[in-house]
């Protein structure tokens, strides 16, 4: 597209002329860098490690939470039965 053409289709999307040149430099470098974007082996598998890792963490952490909750919810019922019967 020469500038004219440019301009009006930046016009007609809501978009500056410099915004458009900016993405398509962005594009270019990487697109023409790749080998930057991909990640190590070595570090593919430690991020593997990790993420497996903090899921069984989460999942630790979910059962104490969820067992903390029947505890409080037992502990409130239980107040609640008592309280009762010692005011009959």
């Amino acid at each position: 597209m020469d500038e004219a053409q440019c301009s009006a289709w930046c016009r007609a999307h809501g978009l500056y002329p410099s915004e458009l040149a900016r993405w398509r430099d962005e594009a270019m470098q990487a697109l023409a860098d790749p080998g930057d974007a991909r990640a190590e082996p070595a570090e593919t598998r430690a991020d593997k490690q990790r993420i497996k890792e903090l899921e069984r963490e989460l999942k630790r952490k979910e059962k104490a939470l969820a067992e903390a909750a029947a505890l409080l919810v037992l502990s409130k019922k239980l107040s609640a039965i008592f309280h009762g019967a010692a005011d009959e």
